[in-house]
């Protein structure tokens, strides 16, 4: 059993404000009873109804992407009380993020209920890529471009790159694209570490097909899953 208004937030889905609106206005019923109370218990077995339109107890999948700015967590929690990416976004619906970004890290991330879509994203074998700009401190050789994309062993693992490509050189900026398959963990500002070229910043602008376009930091939109694979 749950609240009626957490079933609109996960089967509509409807931010509260919103479902308590329908609510309030007399346009859901539930077995065939006007519904009155945000807190009303429904369960499976019980039919909604708005507007005459049934309303399926299994989620509708939701895909949203954020543009995480610096100073944020990835994670639903947080032991140290900082702020969380989930946050930015006005909705009740229960999401996790999928491709998570460090705390100073910026960029595309998205928000689903989508189990499956969050395998694909992060399961190596279906080659989901995503690319990053980065700023390096210092021009990057040529060699450490080859090391990056013949791959780099850091901490017993291999670290590697589909692609680095320079594309912003000046006095005090250089800039990379770097696209890669895998999500290890800061694996990117582990790679310019060990080649003495430590990260300054970092930003994802691509998860598989998805682009973060022009969503200024903290703004989301929603999207469809076929934008994203």
């Amino acid at each position: 059993m749950e609240s009626l208004i957490k079933f609109l937030a996960r089967a509509g889905p409807f931010p509260r404000r919103q479902a308590e609106a329908l609510i309030h206005e007399g346009r859901i019923r539930v077995n065939d009873a006007l519904a009155r109370s945000p807190s009303l218990q429904v369960g499976p077995q019980d039919r909604v109804v708005i507007d005459g339109r049934p309303l399926s107890a299994e989620a509708i999948k939701v895909y949203i992407a954020l543009n995480k700015p610096d100073g944020y967590i990835s994670d639903l929690k947080d032991a140290r009380g900082r702020k969380l990416a989930r946050d930015l976004i006005k909705h009740d619906l229960r999401l996790f993020p999928v491709g998570r970004l460090d705390y100073h890290s910026e960029g595309l991330m998205i928000f689903t209920n989508d189990g499956d879509l969050a395998n694909h994203i992060m399961h190596p074998r279906y080659n989901v890529t995503k690319e990053y700009l980065v700023k390096f401190k210092g021009l990057l050789p040529r060699e450490a471009v080859t090391r990056m994309k013949k791959g780099i062993f850091i901490e017993g693992e291999i670290y590697q790159a589909e692609a680095v490509r320079l594309v912003k050189k000046a006095p005090a900026n250089v800039w990379y694209s770097m696209v890669v398959n895998e999500g290890k963990n800061r694996m990117i500002r582990k790679m310019g570490a060990a080649l003495g070229h430590p990260v300054l910043r970092l930003r994802r602008i691509r998860i598989g097909k998805l682009r973060l376009e022009d969503l200024k930091p903290g703004e989301y939109r929603h999207v469809e899953k076929n934008e994203i694979i």
